[in-house]
Order: C-alpha cells, then sequence, then structure tokens
C-alpha cells in the first residue's frame, strides 16, 4: 500500500520568497520580474492568496549585490533600497513611524536590527517639544530584545507600544536564513506583509503584521545564517558544475593561462545526468530537492545541522547595518548631503 509522505518537515529553512521563485519559471500565484538598477539586482515577486509556495499575499522585493563591503557598492545599494522604500511607505507630512529592530545583539548574526536602530535618526521627542525641523518626520526606534532575555513575547511588546504612541507605520528590521550559500549576506529582502521574529533560526514567535497591529507593517531582512544542510547540498552541486566545466574547457588553448583562476560558476557549461551518476554514483540520480531531504534525515537526527555563518560576519554585520540604516532615514527625512 502506498503512503504519501509529508516531506514539509524536511524542507530547509528560508525567509526569502526568491529562493523559491528561481526553482521554476511558472508559479500558481505568484508574479516576479526582475532588473538592473545601477549594477544591483532588483527582484520584484508578488503572490496573491492560496500561492503554491504558501506564503502571505504580498510584495517581496529583493536586492542582490556582490560586495556590500566596498564603498562604491555600497553607495549604490543605499541608494536604490532608500528608493524602493519610498515608493512603500508612501509618507505624508503627518506621518509617524517606529522602527523595530528585532534579534539578539549578543549574537553577531542575529545582531543586525539592534544595529541599525542604534544609528535610526528619531525626533519624536522633539515633536513633542515643537522643535521637528520641516525636513524632518515623526519617529521613534525601539529594540525590543528576544523573550529568552526579557521572558515576554517580541509582538507582545511592540503590540502594547503600538497601542501607547499610536504609529502610523512599523518598519521591522531582522536577520534571515537562506537555501542558498550565494545569497549569504548578499541579499537584502523587503517586504509588506509582516515578520515572524526568530524565523532565521527555526524559531517562530507570533507574528508581527497589519493583522495583529492594525497599522502598515514594512519587514527588511538579510540573510545571514545557512543550515548546514544548504552548505553540504550546494557543495555537492558545485562539484558537478566544476567537473562539467573541466571537462569543456581544460583542453581548450584559450583557457589554459587562465583555467586554475577561473570562476566556474559564472561559466555557461552544462551538467548532464550521466556525469553526476559517474562522480556519485546513487547520489548523483537524486535531484536538489530529493538530496536535501536525504541529507537533512542523515545531519538533523544527530544535531549537526548547524545553522552557520561566515567567519567575517562581524565586519559585514556592521556595514550591512549601515546600508539599512542610512537607507531608512533618506527614506523617511529629507537629510542635507552637505
Amino acid at each position: 500500500m502506498n503512503k504519501e509522505v509529508d516531506l514539509s518537515k524536511y524542507q530547509i529553512r528560508t525567509d526569502l520568497a526568491i529562493d523559491y521563485v528561481e526553482e521554476k519559471k511558472e508559479l500558481e500565484g505568484v508574479k516576479h520580474k526582475t532588473e538592473i538598477i545601477d549594477g544591483i539586482t532588483v527582484t520584484n515577486v508578488s503572490l496573491s492568496d492560496n500561492n503554491v509556495l504558501k506564503k502571505k499575499k504580498g510584495k517581496y522585493i529583493t536586492l542582490e549585490f556582490e560586495d556590500v563591503t566596498d564603498r562604491d557598492n555600497r553607495e549604490k545599494i543605499i541608494n536604490v533600497l532608500t528608493s524602493i522604500l519610498k515608493k512603500m511607505l508612501k509618507l505624508n507630512k503627518d506621518s509617524f513611524g517606529l522602527i523595530v529592530g528585532l534579534g539578539n545583539d549578543k549574537s553577531t548574526p542575529d545582531s543586525l536590527g539592534p544595529l541599525v536602530v542604534n544609528d535610526i535618526i528619531v525626533t519624536n521627542h522633539l515633536y513633542i517639544l515643537n522643535e521637528l525641523s520641516d525636513n524632518y518626520k515623526r519617529l521613534s526606534a525601539i529594540n525590543p530584545g528576544v523573550m529568552g532575555e526579557t521572558g515576554i513575547e517580541t509582538s507582545d511588546i511592540i503590540d502594547a507600544i503600538v497601542k501607547k504612541i499610536k504609529p502610523s507605520y512599523l518598519i521591522v528590521i531582522d536577520s534571515l536564513a537562506s537555501k542558498s550559500i550565494e545569497r549569504l549576506n548578499k541579499t537584502i529582502q523587503i517586504t509588506d506583509t509582516g515578520i515572524h521574529p526568530g524565523s532565521g533560526i527555526g524559531n517562530k514567535r507570533k507574528e508581527i503584521s497589519f493583522e495583529t497591529l492594525g497599522i502598515p507593517v514594512i519587514a527588511i531582512g538579510v540573510p545571514t545564517v545557512v543550515d548546514a544542510t544548504v552548505i553540504v547540498s550546494d557543495t555537492i552541486n558545485f562539484i558537478y558544475k566544476n567537473y562539467a566545466f573541466n571537462k569543456e574547457y581544460m583542453n581548450n588553448p584559450k583557457s589554459k593561462l587562465t583555467f586554475n583562476n577561473v570562476n566556474y560558476l559564472n561559466k555557461q557549461v552544462k551538467e548532464n545526468k550521466e556525469d553526476k551518476e559517474q562522480l556519485l554514483g546513487l547520489l548523483g540520480t537524486l535531484n536538489e530537492e530529493e538530496l536535501q531531504i536525504l541529507l537533512y534525515e542523515v545531519l538533523n537526527p544527530i544535531g549537526y545541522n548547524l545553522m552557520v555563518t561566515p567567519k567575517e560576519i562581524d565586519f559585514i554585520i556592521q556595514k550591512l547595518s549601515n546600508v539599512i540604516s542610512i537607507s531608512i532615514n533618506n527614506s523617511i527625512h529629507v537629510i542635507d548631503k552637505k
């Protein structure tokens, strides 16, 4: 007797809509468009009700970039992100915002939210004193901490603050997870659907969204961690690509001088089923989803499906938080650049 297996429990954790979209060209309830803006890849994903991704209806905009530590590239990211936020916020002169930095400042990969909030230009106290310049709008900010420190659901803290000070919109910043090594610390997702605190580490708490708070909620996130399963799966796929590249280019005289230093991921090479089976036998017959399920079954029971982050995360997280805080400030206030 055939029994249907529930594969959902084996799915690799990811908070990025683009991780799903790239797998297939056509998806029910999903519309997406990709464009290059000043060297930054911007993908707009729009999900309708009952979409096949089983994610919340709304807009998911993803920025992909190469090096956030490069000053010129960082300026380009800031400009693109600022433009997107302005369009999503649609502020007027009476808009009053609350910026919330989710995460744990004692854990570097999870410290993005608190670091962003530290550099937000808050102005509500000046508004109360009737000293707010015309170039600036009302803005408050808070780091609510994590439940492990406060013993209080983060969403309950935010809900209480919203009811007390009555902002007209909310921006939340959090660290995310991805199912792709290539997007780690090189992607920013902006969505109007809200967020689940802790989702990046598989520890979902109560939702923070328009449905729970009654005001628009924009979530900004960066994938700072991946599962060990993702790393192993991607490495196996890189082996396939490297093998296909070697077969195609190793005997090409034009490639011999640079062969060892070529990034084979940037080359158009054809991978085939026979090569995969020749390299890894039975393992090579598995598709990407089957491979990830197998790796999950191998690593998870023994506690080795670790959440992993790059060794230079301390430096990169500072740059990323700087990009996001400047973009938020620029999208809300009119700041003199002189």
